[in-house]
């Protein structure tokens, strides 16, 4: 149901805010269209309760699922007021703004 295409792997910096860690570790995947809201469960539920403002994202050419411990966005990617949502959430939970650039026209975030 997940086909991984591609890992990196990133040595954790002081700018990650993350001590306990020694890496971050990006997976590129392939999800069918027919399986995302089913793997988005289950990635919210396997997301590590003790750091409730991680997350992990995907998305295709229409949707943007952003996924939390037990909260799951799918945004439409054409509206913004859907990804202000997403951001307010993720800022009560103590995330960084530089980490929830997430609409299309914000510039990535440069590590």
């Amino acid at each position: 149901k997940v086909k991984i295409l591609k890992t990196d792997v990133e040595k954790v910096t002081e700018k990650h805010n993350t001590p306990y860690l020694k890496q971050w570790t990006l997976h590129t995947i392939e999800i069918s269209e027919g399986h995302a809201d089913e793997i988005a469960k289950k990635i919210s539920k396997s997301l590590d309760s003790k750091h409730d403002n991680w997350y992990c994202d995907f998305k295709n050419k229409q949707y943007h699922y952003i996924i939390f411990c037990n909260k799951i966005f799918k945004t439409d990617r054409s509206k913004k007021e859907q990804y202000n949502k997403v951001v307010k959430y993720g800022l009560s939970l103590g995330i960084p703004d530089y980490q929830l650039d997430f609409f299309p026209d914000i510039e990535e975030w440069k590590r």
